[in-house]
């Protein structure tokens, strides 16, 4: 299993403009195969900190999650959102 994070600044006032705009990404990748879980969280001291959380089966699954139309489409727009460049870490469990 695979676990990715994908963390946002975003930028002052667009909060809500970014939860909406991700929440098709959310429904369509959780319907893709290979998907375990994918959610959008908040910083608990910064709620302009939003973190996308997901597992996957394994890298083929992410593979085709990346390529997707609805990933390809939405991630420029979600980066135009922030303020600096999404942050993201892959983790394969060791324990």
């Amino acid at each position: 299993m695979i676990k990715i994070t994908a963390k946002s600044i975003v930028k002052p006032g667009a909060r809500e403009e970014f939860i909406a705009t991700a929440r098709e990404l959310v429904e369509k990748s959780r319907a893709e195969a290979g998907n375990i879980s994918y959610h959008l969280y908040e910083d608990m001291d910064d709620p302009d900190i939003l973190t996308f959380i997901e597992e996957w089966k394994d890298q083929a699954a992410v593979d085709i999650h990346a390529d997707s139309e609805h990933f390809q489409r939405i991630i420029p727009l979600l980066s135009d959102l922030t303020e600096e460049a999404i942050e993201i870490s892959l983790y394969r469990e060791v324990l």
